[in-house]
């Protein structure tokens, strides 16, 4: 799929998201490093209309002209299905059908996966983008990537069916994130459920484990430290062992609940297995997909996190100043921090 490279670049597909044509082509010159004249022939118009377009003087609203532009620039299957109106966009909640796909993820044909390989590869780049993009841009992209996903599933099987259940509750934890941030408690839980269900059919130890410790991570942003431990206790229990990067995401998730109902020692133990777990896989190519983050950086940070939490301000405050200016490319995370390194130390 070498001819869509332009579209793995989360700003072009927010953009198409959006319905924007002036940012539609603006961001795909700048991903495929093209001119307003290299542009004319890739969708059927004059250097001077596209000059129009892209500053806002013109609009695009024929559907012949759409049709063209879409053909042109070879937008992926998997977009053209985004929602055209801010009424779909809003649509929070999965629709019924989704489950019927996965329903039917039992015939024995075989299935095409380069579009899950491509629409793995995209959602790993979202990722990687959210900080900067932001999650409610490109929730329809991520919406519609699934819609693609589950389409595949009636004629999967074996191997190539549990891959795309797993794809599929990776998708579906993410949109649970989004809506969460959207203070869309509802669909947000409603979305992680589906990310558990697949997860489990899929025999994903790693995702299930993921997907609990979110669920106690939301438990404890709701002021409920009680069911939070509970739900990341659980995150710990697996059929087979967990990787040492989802081990030590589920150990800091029960240190964290722990921490909140007053365990202060148990929340230092899972701290520092926390860590000690997440510094033996440094490389992010050795880490699930979903914990790209979890480098030694982020590791230290959540140790330092652990320590705020157990109020041992100087401890949290040396640890947050020791790995703060290793903190890049992430300025949500990195404000976050600043603020916590800052309370700590007028606390000590």
């Amino acid at each position: 799929m070498t001819d869509r490279q332009p579209w793995d670049d989360p700003r072009l597909r927010a953009a198409w998201a959006s319905g924007d044509w002036a940012a539609i082509f603006r961001e795909y010159m700048r991903a495929a490093r093209l001119t307003q004249r290299q542009l004319e022939p890739l969708v059927g118009m004059a250097q001077p209309y596209i000059s129009n377009v892209v500053r806002g003087k013109t609009r695009i609203t024929s559907a012949e002209v759409i049709d063209r532009i879409t053909q042109g620039l070879k937008v992926p299957e998997e977009l053209r299905g985004v929602p055209a109106n801010e009424q779909e966009l809003s649509a929070w909640q999965p629709p019924a059908e989704l489950r019927e796909r996965i329903a039917h993820a039992h015939t024995t044909r075989r299935v095409d996966m380069r579009l899950a390989n491509w629409i793995t590869e995209v959602l790993a780049t979202h990722r990687r983008a959210e900080d900067v993009v932001g999650g409610r841009e490109l929730w329809p992209v991520v919406r519609s990537q699934l819609d693609s996903v589950t389409r595949l599933l009636p004629d999967a099987s074996g191997e190539a069916a549990d891959r795309l259940l797993t794809l599929a509750a990776e998708h579906a934890h993410w949109l649970s994130w989004v809506a969460a941030q959207e203070e869309k408690t509802g669909p947000a839980l409603t979305w992680l459920d589906l990310a558990h269900g697949w997860a489990i059919e899929a025999g994903a130890v790693d995702l299930i484990s993921w997907v609990t410790r979110v669920r106690s991570y939301y438990a404890l942003t709701r002021q409920d430290p009680v069911r939070a431990l509970r739900i990341a206790e659980t995150a710990r229990q697996a059929p087979r062992p967990l990787s040492p990067a989802a081990a030590a995401i589920a150990a800091h998730a029960e240190g964290m609940a722990a921490a909140a109902v007053g365990e202060r020692d148990r929340a230092r133990r899972l701290g520092d297995e926390a860590l000690d777990l997440a510094l033996q896989v440094p490389d992010d190519a050795d880490r699930p997909g979903w914990l790209y983050w979890l480098d030694p950086v982020r590791a230290e940070l959540q140790r330092a996190d652990m320590a705020y939490a157990v109020r041992d301000w100087r401890d949290a405050a040396e640890r947050y100043a020791q790995n703060l200016d290793r903190l890049s490319d992430y300025p949500r995370d990195h404000a976050y921090y600043s603020a916590r390194f800052r309370d700590a130390r007028n606390r000590m």
